[in-house]
């Protein structure tokens, strides 16, 4: 008897241990995405997809919390000399990358210089930077060549392309070329091999994750993962992804149709609500480079004739869903500012199109046509760039070759566009310096590649002062001239919707949906 007590005692110490360690394991959770994934590079592309996958796969140094301000993710320990020029971070124990490797400052120092070359707020960062080099495993030194007080904010920038910490053999590959490296040291693992391009992203726990110990905030805290598996599937159809929401035959609904969201609020065993606060920020990106829309006179046409309240009408009839700022700046900025922002005029619009000169060449606009709000969005568009004597040519596609095609700086003729419409995340336009709007310096653009010196002259200085008057001053001046020069035309802030299974608590709410947290009762 003494010899099966104790077998029975070690059985239940043993089935005790199991217990604690799959304490977090809920099986499968299933997400319809707001889009498909079409590269798996996060530092190349602006993509919110790309980026929303980098969040499960990834990890950051710092990252922003729910009050936006940045807080300490893999780094431990962090120092800034007395004259602002030298920051020393340590990373914290305990980080591998999902081959078993450790990861180390070496990774660090490679990612941040990749991350760099395609980001606004990056190439700041490196413009800033005298040297940035990794002192032993675990610490590396960034030195600057005079103060810059957007260090933190850079590392921990939330919005496409983050600064996400990849190995630095996969981080010394050129951004040419997208990778094809999968390996973070984020809480998930992506599963390459179960990867249907168009239908299903798999993702497992990483069982080597060691959370932070704080509590989630935002993008920041502890990423405590309750589910084995999060499964992505991509379902074109708005209405049938409600209907298996509606059954429990997925879990999570992003970005719901805002003609279904009524109907989500009255099925029963689901939750609505708020992705976020701030939004994103809905807008016609105009290209530049090409006929017509090179012609400024063409894209202040444009900018006169767009009535943002119509066209979030085109969407929904819910004023509560979305808001017309009337500024490059989102309604929830610091720098918000309608200075010199005209009010829509069609006639305006019709006068300034013959001003330009213009030719009857083709508006191409490319048209996400299985989301709904992009669709209806451009349909509106057609017809209002139509009825100010533009001819256009309407292309329809899914997101990910629109995200595909917009990299394409050709003429129409060889796969060129003139206009697409999106919405990035609303962070993104806060202030003039990450601004991914407005930002002008040619090639290094966002797609569209508008170029111009003035634009980034103010925002140089904008980066050069911590005097906040003189910062919304400047913010004012950058909008005055962007009405002249118009890199894209703002349509409204647009809150995005989603809907989960009502069993589903512990989310987190930062301007990008994210699972970690997330479990069932």
């Amino acid at each position: 008897m003494n010899k099966l007590t104790k077998l029975v005692a070690t059985l239940g110490i043993g089935i005790a241990l199991l217990t604690a360690l799959n304490a977090n394991a809920q099986g499968v959770l299933k997400v319809r995405p707001s889009g498909d994934v079409k590269t798996l590079d996060p530092h190349i592309t602006s993509d919110s997809m790309v980026r929303n996958y980098a969040y499960m796969v990834y990890d950051t140094l710092f990252a922003m919390d729910d009050k936006l301000q940045p807080q300490p993710q893999m780094v431990d320990q962090w120092d800034r000399s007395a004259d602002g020029k030298v920051y020393t971070f340590t990373l914290r124990d305990g980080l591998k990358f999902h081959d078993g490797q450790s990861v180390t400052a070496a990774d660090a120092v490679a990612s941040i210089k990749r991350w760099a070359q395609k980001d606004g707020l990056g190439q700041q960062l490196i413009s800033h930077t005298q040297a940035l080099e990794a002192l032993n495993a675990k610490t590396f030194k960034l030195t600057l060549n005079k103060p810059w007080g957007l260090v933190l904010d850079a590392l921990a920038k939330p919005g496409a392309p983050v600064p996400f910490i990849m190995p630095a053999k996969v981080a010394e590959s050129s951004t040419d070329k997208a990778i094809d490296s999968v390996v973070g040291s984020g809480p998930f693992m992506f599963k390459r091999d179960e990867w249907s391009p168009g239908s299903r992203l798999v993702f497992v726990r990483n069982p080597n994750y060691v959370p932070r110990t704080e509590p989630p905030s935002g993008f920041a805290g502890g990423k405590k993962v309750y589910f084995d598996r999060v499964e992505w599937l991509i379902i074109n159809d708005h209405q049938t992804a409600l209907d298996a929401l509606r059954k429990g035959e997925l879990d999570v609904h992003e970005e719901i149709a805002a003609d279904l969201v009524e109907s989500a609020k009255k099925s029963s065993g689901v939750k609505v609500v708020n992705q976020d606060n701030i939004g994103v920020a809905q807008q016609i990106r105009m290209n530049s480079l090409q006929p017509p829309l090179n012609n400024a006179k063409v894209r202040q046409a444009i900018l006169r004739a767009v009535n943002g309240s119509e066209f979030m009408q085109a969407v929904t009839d819910d004023t509560s869903q979305y808001k017309v700022c009337a500024s490059f700046y989102v309604c929830s900025s610091p720098y918000f500012t309608t200075a010199g922002f005209p009010k829509p005029d069609l006639e305006a619009a019709k006068k300034l199109v013959k001003e330009s000169g213009y030719d009857g060449t083709p508006v191409v606009l490319l048209d996400a046509a299985e989301n709904a709000n992009i669709h209806a969005f451009v349909s509106y568009a057609d017809q209002v760039l139509r009825s100010i004597g533009l001819k256009t040519d309407v292309q329809a596609m899914d997101w990910a070759t629109v995200t595909s095609r917009r990299t394409n700086k050709e003429p129409m003729s060889k796969g060129g566009w003139s206009i697409f419409i999106s919405g990035p995340g609303g962070l993104d336009f806060m202030e003039p310096n990450s601004h991914l709007g407005l930002r002008s310096n040619c090639d290094k653009a966002w797609f569209g590649w508008p170029c111009d010196e003035q634009i980034e002259k103010l925002r140089a200085e904008f980066t050069e002062t911590s005097d906040a008057a003189k910062r919304k001053e400047i913010a004012a001046s950058l909008q005055r001239r962007a009405l002249e020069v118009v890199p894209y035309v703002p349509i409204a802030v647009q809150y995005q919707v989603r809907a989960y299974r009502a069993n589903l608590v512990g989310q987190v709410n930062p301007p990008a949906p994210v699972y970690w947290a997330m479990r069932r009762q």
